[in-house]
C-alpha cells in the first residue's frame, strides 16, 4: 500500500491538534489518538480497526493495546486506496459498534460526511470551507479548509 500523501498527514495531525487543544482548553476528560492507535470495536478481540483519528470520552476503555470498545468520535481521512473501505465497510462497524460521531474527510471531493449514529443514521455532507460543529461537543466548530492553510 502507498504512504499517505502530505495532505492526508497534514489533516491528521491538524484535526486530532485542533480537537486536543479544545480539550486541554475546557478541562475534558476525552482523549485524542491518531493513527497508529488500534481500536477493538466490540471489546471481545473480533473487531479490530485503526482509525485516522480517535476520541474517547470513557478512560475505562483505553487499555495498554489501545481502546477496548468503540469511541465516542472516529475521523477517517479518504486515500484513494480507503475510499470504500472509508465509505461502506468501516461504516457499518461503527454505526454498529456505538461510535456516536463519524466524520469522513475526503479531500478529492473537498467535503466532508458527518454521521451523528446516536441522533439519526442519515449523514449530512459540507464542504472543507463549511464551519463544521462537533456533535460531541457543544462549542468546537471546525472549518478544514482553515486547517490547509
Amino acid at each position: 500500500m502507498a504512504p499517505p500523501n502530505r495532505i492526508y498527514q497534514k489533516l491528521v495531525h491538524e484535526i486530532s491538534r485542533a480537537v486536543g487543544n479544545h480539550i486541554a482548553q475546557a478541562g475534558g476528560a476525552c482523549e485524542v489518538y491518531p493513527a497508529p492507535f488500534a481500536v477493538n470495536l466490540d471489546a471481545k478481540d473480533k473487531d479490530w480497526v485503526e482509525p485516522d483519528i480517535s476520541v474517547i470520552c470513557d478512560k475505562d476503555k483505553l487499555t495498554d493495546r489501545g481502546c477496548s470498545g468503540a469511541p465516542d468520535w472516529i475521523v477517517e481521512i479518504v486515500s484513494p486506496s480507503s475510499r470504500r473501505m472509508d465509505y461502506s465497510i468501516k461504516n457499518t462497524l461503527y454505526s454498529g459498534a456505538g461510535v456516536r460521531e463519524y466524520w469522513i474527510v475526503d479531500p478529492a471531493k473537498e467535503r466532508v460526511t458527518i454521521y451523528h449514529y446516536d441522533e439519526d443514521d442519515a449523514p449530512t455532507i459540507a464542504l472543507f470551507d463549511t464551519p463544521i460543529k462537533v456533535g460531541i461537543y457543544d462549542d468546537l466548530v471546525i472549518t478544514i479548509s482553515d486547517l490547509l492553510k
